[in-house]
């Protein structure tokens, strides 16, 4: 069965790097796995895709417009290499999978890593309008579902397949994680708070920056660092710098390997205002991270608050600093629920269970 994968980017976001995670996973003796991207800046899956089997084809477009544009491209693609099924991912992939899917009839998925009141207006218009002509949708959260249902009444089926993580290779590496921190000078015994996001004003970064600051005032042998980038990278650089944190928080750009960086860290924070349902958390929380979070969309799903991490409702993310306070104030319990954090994703987000559900979808559509 020849499937191709449609999504914008293939940069590091969280929807990209389940492509690569799940192909790990997938049975290829089965399935034949095609990619197409639309952004030709954006490439930081490609080699992993490629080096795990996976066919890759970039068919350039400056912004969503001109994604719609390059439709007859991707039908061309379709015909010539005989695809049974399309999968789409994120809302401008999802639009024009569904014209394919009209145009065509070939089987549509598209998978929904967001909810729908946090769109743009045109966004959540455009995909109301348009959900019902694919096969099926697949919600990564019972939160997601949710609002599918709420916001869209869809007369499609909508099913939910849990996010999941490769807890094989995130593994959490001593050795990688003190060399990280010798690279950028944190001393061994320091605890490393970081976070990994792309930088949109739904992560919060500038309240992440706020909730750190305030911590470093109490215990000012703390270091932190949020990885990623994204448009809003010169705005949190100026602010950093504005809040006088630019010698205790690293900013080391966007890195496509993430382990060294999570196995230097103690804590991971998010101070999100909305999710679907993180895959960096899911990451972090395999890499025995202690987590410390708002509860925001999916998160809730994942983290029992004081049972596998600690969470603060969204709009009280202030009181991140008491979850924290306590973390710091007794350090042995940061290794205690970064197992904890482990063992959760191990017993209930396995990668496997979502590719296995996935495939069985695939096998489902087709005859």
């Amino acid at each position: 069965m020849k499937v191709l994968h449609l999504i914008k980017s293939l940069g590091r976001g969280g929807a990209e790097m389940l492509l690569q995670e799940t192909l790990k996973k997938h049975d290829k003796q089965a399935f034949e796995f095609h990619y197409i991207y639309f952004l030709p800046w954006k490439n930081q899956m490609v080699e992993g895709l490629q080096q795990q089997g996976g066919i890759v084809k970039n068919i350039p477009a400056k912004n969503n417009f001109y994604i719609v544009l390059k439709i007859n491209e991707v039908i061309r693609y379709i015909r010539d290499n005989k695809i049974d099924l399309v999968h789409c991912h994120l809302p401008w992939a999802g639009f024009a999978g569904r014209y394919i899917h009209k145009r065509t009839g070939i089987p549509v998925i598209y998978s929904e890593h967001n909810k729908q009141e946090r769109y743009h207006w045109i966004t959540k218009y455009i995909n109301k309008y348009s959900f019902n002509f694919q096969t099926k949708a697949i919600a990564v959260s019972a939160d997601v579902a949710e609002s599918i249902r709420k916001n869209i009444h869809p007369r499609i089926p909508v099913q939910t397949i849990l996010n999941g993580v490769n807890v094989d290779f995130f593994v959490r590496n001593p050795a990688a994680g003190l060399e990280t921190r010798k690279a950028n000078g944190i001393a061994p015994d320091c605890i490393f708070i970081g976070t990994i996001a792309v930088f949109r004003f739904q992560k919060r970064l500038k309240e992440w920056i706020d909730v750190f600051k305030k911590m470093h005032q109490q215990f000012p042998s703390i270091r932190g660092c949020i990885v990623g980038d994204g448009i809003l990278n010169p705005e949190i650089r100026a602010y950093l710098k504005e809040q006088g944190m630019e010698d205790a928080i690293i900013m080391p750009g966007l890195q496509t390997n993430v382990l060294p960086w999570l196995s230097a860290m103690d804590i991971f924070m998010m101070t999100s205002e909305f999710e679907g349902l993180p895959v960096a958390l899911l990451e972090a929380m395999s890499m025995e991270c202690a987590v410390v979070c708002t509860d925001a969309g999916g998160i809730k799903e994942v983290i029992r608050d004081q049972e596998d991490g600690f969470m603060v409702p969204l709009q009280q993310w202030t009181t991140l600093e008491q979850r924290l306070t306590k973390l710091l104030q007794h350090p042995e319990m940061i290794r205690e629920y970064g197992a904890k954090a482990r063992q959760r994703v191990i017993h209930s987000f396995s990668l496997q269970s979502m590719v296995q559900q996935t495939e069985l979808l695939y096998k489902s559509i087709l005859p």
